[in-house]
């Protein structure tokens, strides 16, 4: 994998990249032997979408996670109704 990386110079994007990648290598990639390509790519997916996304806070969400969000958010919109 390559990942995209921007400018040069732009410091920010390549450390948030580098970061990602690592954790990547950490949790998905040096955890055991692929076969086949379709295993691997299931299992990075997953990776993003039931760990790293989940547990990543979000500047946009008030540095808290999405699932601290969504469960603000459901008890905010219960008592409104």
């Amino acid at each position: 994998m390559v990942g995209s990386m921007g400018r040069v110079g732009s410091s920010g994007d390549n450390a948030a990249m580098e970061s990602f990648f690592a954790l990547l290598q950490k949790n998905v990639l040096n955890r055991r032997s692929w076969t086949a390509r379709e295993q691997l790519r299931i299992a990075i997916v997953t990776w993003i979408e039931r760990t790293y996304h989940r547990r990543r806070r979000q500047a946009r969400l008030g540095r808290l996670t999405p699932i601290e969000f969504e469960t603000i958010m459901n008890t905010t919109v219960a008592l409104a109704a």
